[in-house]
């Protein structure tokens, strides 16, 4: 019995020693690299997300004094308005939104028009006010007119195209 204990025991001693030299005694300099090389570039990380936060808070900050929402501000309004800083704030919002949908829609409508090889986006203009589009600019052929049009209505977010284009 004493030596099975004793045989036990050797055996567990050279298990734990064969763990620690197949994990940490045998690290490679390539493994080390690699280790110090993640560490780096996840302190990088680190900070690019520290600095993206802080931007963040900045621009929060900016936007609210540009629409007057501090606090000072709403309990300003609040005392003499009541429930104006709520439709303020909505309607800020919406017209945010209309802008926001005005310029997806131009950006779209370009790219389509820089994507066709018949068209240029250079010499087609887009401007974009609450859904409606006017284009403007020229074009080689009559038929090009129409192509444009026509890129421009299968755009989300379009309700009416006006084209002032000139066939040159």
């Amino acid at each position: 019995m004493k030596t099975f204990i004793i045989g036990l025991l050797m055996g567990v001693i050279i298990g734990a020693g064969a763990l620690w030299y197949f994990t940490a005694g045998r690290t490679t300099p390539a493994v080390q690299k690699a280790e110090e090389r993640a560490a780096a570039q996840a302190g990088r990380a680190q900070e690019s997300a520290q600095a993206v936060g802080e931007q963040a808070k900045q621009a929060l900050a900016a936007k609210l004094e540009a629409l007057e929402l501090r606090a000072e501000d709403i309990q300003k309004e609040l005392a003499e308005k009541g429930r104006g800083v709520r439709r303020k704030a909505r309607d800020i919002g919406e017209a945010a939104a209309d802008a926001a949908l005005d310029a997806r829609a131009t950006a779209t409508i370009k790219a389509k028009l820089a994507a066709d090889p018949d068209l240029s986006a250079l010499s087609i203009s887009v401007a974009t006010t609450a859904g409606r589009v006017t284009l403007s600019g020229t074009v080689a052929l009559p038929e090009l007119i129409g192509k444009a049009t026509a890129l421009a209505l299968e755009t989300d977010g379009v309700r009416e195209v006006v084209s002032t284009l000139q066939v040159k």
